[in-house]
């Protein structure tokens, strides 16, 4: 009689074992999936405002005249139910992509590249989502071309 009663209750504990394993599994495979959504989500930003950012400097690069251009952009309050940062990386204020990151998880971030030539406003690179509106903004002076992230004033 010993050996049945000893069978159940290592089939019991190996069942107990595989029902935590899987969960564990499962949890860390949800978590990888979000994480690719959210990277692919803030790829998506990037590459809208990097394409903003370069439209603007192409119009402004046309002319010979001292310009200067907004475009307000249309972006998300929140990332799969997170914040982020959105800015200008640039190196010897010279700019050289657009960045996005989660707010927390900086790990969790996208870039899109920026054609050479501009230069950064190096008062405003950097802005947070929230619920005021997002401004690109693009200017010619005396043959350099300038550009800037920043809030919709009033």
């Amino acid at each position: 009689m010993p050996a049945p009663t000893i069978s159940y209750m290592i089939c019991t504990g190996a069942l107990i074992v595989l029902i935590f394993t899987v969960q564990a599994f499962y949890l860390y495979v949800v978590d990888n999936i979000w994480a690719e959504m959210v990277q692919r989500e803030l790829k998506e930003i990037t590459d809208y405002v990097s394409d903003t950012v370069s439209n603007l400097y192409f119009l402004a690069n046309s002319t010979n005249v001292d310009v200067s251009l907004e475009k307000i952009l249309s972006l998300p309050l929140v990332v799969s139910g997170s914040r982020y940062s959105l800015g200008i990386y640039n190196v010897t204020n010279f700019a050289k992509s657009i960045q996005a990151s989660i707010k927390g998880k900086t790990w969790l971030k996208a870039t899109s590249w920026l054609p050479p030539g501009l230069k950064v406003n190096s008062q405003n690179e950097w802005i947070e989502s929230g619920g005021k509106s997002v401004v690109a903004g693009c200017s010619r002076v005396s043959g350099n071309v300038y550009v800037w992230l920043g809030y919709k004033s009033g």
